[in-house]
């Protein structure tokens, strides 16, 4: 769940940077006693995400602003379906607007696109993850779109779990070591809780990574069939993730090869953002 400390430091920081000294437009053509109402419409089916952000740029904006949600963060809805109403002092509301929108569709688009991923593979024992490819300062609130569409969280950031990637294992070896002795000595110095994952691009690499006893070897770039190898190769004395080359094309076969875990950038970096509308009615 994203934490409501989060959701109003991003959503303040969206506001302040949209109307840095006011909402011009409104202050001056819109009657400060006016009244609007206003409702969120689908333009198109998704899944919805980010409702709790959609109601915060609304409500610190200003607190007499009302919003309600139809649907939760994980539903499905249809084009038309109406998603929240919102009820408030129309300056308030215009200013809002585009800040809400902007949160809400773009977490929705996020949603909508881990689902599709998440169905192609709904028949395997494989889940969908997300990476750490996304909006800087925005991590949290696409993560949370990647949960409500149903997938799964990678390590949220550098700091969670020990990832090594062929630099780190460079400069590991670098003095002499074997991949298994550096990892070995590195792991020893770990705290016990501590997840640790190793990736390789080849399969000759597999043995020597097992052999120190990570929790799990990401099997980057790999084709179908080293995929499979690299399954049976490790035969569940690890986790098994498989990365590079995803796409709503090649996930089911990927999934198809046995791995537990699919690490998709997708996910984050290239989900369009949700055709969502604010339509607004200003009462005398």
């Amino acid at each position: 769940m994203l934490a409501r400390v989060q959701i109003e430091r991003a959503v303040a920081a969206a506001l302040e940077e949209d109307a840095p000294w006011g909402d011009v437009t409104s202050a001056y053509l819109i009657p400060e006693d006016a009244v609007a109402t206003a409702e969120l419409v689908a333009r198109e089916a998704g899944v919805f995400s980010g409702g709790e952000v959609f109601t915060a740029a609304f409500t610190l904006t200003d607190p007499a602003t009302r919003v309600e949600l139809a649907v939760r963060d994980g539903d499905a809805f249809a084009a038309g379906d109406r998603l929240a109403s919102v009820h408030g002092p129309a300056r308030a509301v215009l200013t809002a607007e585009r800040v809400a929108l902007n949160f809400t569709q773009r977490m929705s688009g996020i949603a909508t696109l881990t689902t599709r991923y998440v169905a192609e593979v709904a028949h395997t024992g494989a889940r969908i993850a997300d990476t750490r490819k996304t909006t800087p300062g925005l991590r949290a609130f696409e993560r949370h779109a990647v949960r409500s569409g149903g997938g799964h969280n990678h390590r949220h950031s550098l700091s969670d779990a020990v990832m090594a990637k062929d630099n780190h294992l460079a400069v590991l070896t670098a003095r002499g070591a074997s991949v298994t002795q550096a990892l070995q000595a590195a792991i020893a110095r770990l705290p016990h809780t501590t997840h640790v994952e190793v990736e390789v691009d080849r399969l000759d690499q597999i043995d020597a990574v097992l052999a120190a006893g990570v929790g799990t070897i990401m099997l980057d770039n790999f084709s179908l069939a080293d995929l499979r190898t690299g399954v049976e190769r490790i035969a569940g004395r690890a986790t098994v993730e498989a990365s590079g080359g995803v796409s709503l094309a090649t996930v089911r076969a990927i999934a198809e090869t046995g791995v537990d875990v699919i690490s998709v950038g997708a996910l984050t970096h290239s989900a369009p953002a949700l055709d969502l509308g604010l339509d607004v009615r200003i009462e005398a």
